[in-house]
């Protein structure tokens, strides 16, 4: 059984008992949060939906909240004299997917 979930733009295909990093978004550690399911596979028939599908519910239980790895941005032009160096860390929120239930 499997859920296609979105959350912060972007769609996640979730299984129960996984562990995801989402961008951040405001809730508290241990707090239980639900998202809005965009298909729905219960092991024999797949159902989308237009564009949610209001019989399916994913529950999950926020594990942390953090930063992840730096990455580097360098710009450069060849023969001119030009480069700039700038750093970027992304903020997400670590979730674990508790239950895929259809309501």
């Amino acid at each position: 059984m499997y859920a296609v979930i979105r959350s912060g733009g972007k769609q996640y295909k979730v299984t129960k008992g996984e562990r995801l990093r989402l961008d951040s978004f405001a809730a508290e550690e241990g707090a239980e949060v639900s998202f809005e399911v965009l298909a729905f596979h219960n092991g024999e028939t797949l159902t989308l939906g237009t564009p949610i599908v209001e019989s399916a519910k994913v529950t999950a239980k926020v594990v942390a909240h953090g930063r992840g790895r730096k990455i580097v941005v360098y710009r450069f032009k060849r023969r001119k004299g030009y480069h700039r160096k700038k750093g970027h860390r992304q903020d997400y929120t670590e979730v674990m997917i508790q239950d895929i239930a259809a309501v």
